[in-house]
């Protein structure tokens, strides 16, 4: 941070320097990632599967790593990449541990897409959805 004195001593007045610094604080607050308002610890909705059937197994997802269609993967719109979760369903009380390393679903307004094997876990994929719960580990 640049002291009063040595500002005056640049030839640079305080009102430069508090504009400056107001200018900074603003870029880091709009440059940070956004979290929802509506981030719960849990949420509730509506979960698909992808993977199997549709060219993603062994793509790069949107973290980078690979999919894995028979792997514990999710796709969340907005948790941060290495986001745990537990998801339930609904209907049956069937839960698995997901992580999320991917952006999605873009359909239908679901809440999560879970890769094959971890859908499978829930409930049988020839449902195509399931209505479930999630929370963060």
């Amino acid at each position: 941070m640049v002291k009063p004195s040595s500002a005056r001593a640049m030839g640079l007045s305080s009102s430069f320097t508090i504009l400056m610094l107001s200018r900074f604080l603003l870029s880091l607050f709009l440059l940070a990632p956004a979290i929802p308002a509506h981030a719960a610890s849990r949420q509730c909705g509506e979960a698909s599967h992808y993977g199997v059937g549709d060219s993603y197994h062994g793509q790069r997802t949107a973290s980078g790593v690979r999919f894995d269609a028979y792997g514990s993967i999710a796709a969340h719109p907005w948790l941060p990449f290495g986001t745990r979760l537990l998801v339930t369903n609904r209907d049956n009380g069937r839960q698995t541990v997901v992580t999320v390393n991917d952006r999605g679903p873009y359909y239908g307004g679901r809440i999560l897409d879970l890769s094959y094997g971890s859908f499978s876990r829930l409930a049988s994929p020839g449902q195509g959805t399931a209505r479930i719960c999630f929370s963060r580990l």
